[in-house]
């Protein structure tokens, strides 16, 4: 399983910070955006990540992440010379998926909390695609899933005026190879974009979508306003104040999961300048 992480768009809604680089840079409490979907991935063992961007941006990703083997990743970048619709992640990431099955998470999406249900998607997912549903109260401005009465999904729709439900779908998804092939088939819609929907409603046809309802369980930020990364980053502010370890921070993630050792984990807090990075870091390390 590789992952992708789509950190592009032209991000009008945060003008005049999107001016000088993508929103996925902009903080989060203590650390840029992207370290949270990044996170996702990493937690479900996923160590070959491919970023699109646009070419502003990703030689700033390349200043922050670069190929990523300090943490035991393979991180690849490709840029998207227009923000022409998610699906084309997937067109763009051709080479770079190969002839694996991906995960793609949109470069806005925080996702905190139990996270088995993707985990095990990603364990599981060898024929289809699996994409998620959670429960909101302005189904209007997402793709939204519509079920039957034994909960199978039976149709799904981008950003309806009138909502067959209040599931929509987040930016996670988890697809065989095969989502390239139809990606590279897709038509624009209306509105020019090659979109995800349609992707997913051409599994549904196919008989080959899970679709799986996140619990209450779980916080689904979607980071598209001002006044959404506000609230983010007060919500992980309070967490990390409370219990005093830190959400997404990769370089912790990385030594857990098995990425490096020990001494390579060492390595890496000795290239963080003196920080409260840095000091948590070793906080890490010592408690270990």
């Amino acid at each position: 399983m590789k992952g992708i992480v789509l950190a592009g768009g032209s991000g009008t809604r945060m003008y005049p910070m999107t001016k000088v680089y993508s929103k996925q840079l902009v903080t989060i409490y203590d650390k840029p955006l992207i370290y949270y979907p990044l996170s996702i991935l990493m937690l479900a063992g996923i160590k070959e990540i491919l970023i699109i961007s646009n070419d502003e941006t990703i030689p700033l990703y390349k200043k922050l992440f670069g190929d990523g083997h300090n943490i035991g990743l393979d991180i690849q970048y490709v840029v998207q010379p227009a923000p022409n619709g998610i699906a084309q992640s997937f067109i763009l990431g051709d080479k770079f998926i190969g002839k694996d099955s991906v995960s793609l998470i949109l470069g806005d999406n925080i996702f905190y909390g139990t996270l088995d249900f993707f985990y095990k998607a990603v364990e599981n997912n060898n024929v289809g695609a699996t994409i998620f549903a959670y429960q909101v109260n302005d189904p209007e401005r997402y793709g939204i899933v519509e079920f039957d009465q034994s909960g199978k999904a039976i149709s799904i729709e981008e950003k309806p005026k009138v909502p067959k439900s209040n599931y929509a779908v987040p930016g996670l998804y988890v697809y065989d190879n095969k989502v390239v092939g139809i990606s590279k088939k897709l038509k624009p819609s209306p509105r020019g974009e090659l979109e995800i929907t349609d992707v997913n409603r051409k599994y549904l046809e196919l008989s080959e979508l899970k679709v799986q309802k996140v619990g209450r369980g779980v916080a689904w930020l979607d980071t598209g306003t001002p006044e959404a990364l506000l609230k983010a980053a007060q919500f992980f502010g309070v967490i990390e104040d409370r219990q005093g370890l830190k959400v997404a921070c990769l370089e912790e993630i990385a030594y857990m999961k098995g990425f490096i050792d020990k001494a390579q984990f060492h390595q890496v807090i000795n290239s963080i300048p003196k920080s409260l990075y840095r000091e948590y870091l070793e906080r890490i390390a010592i408690e270990d």
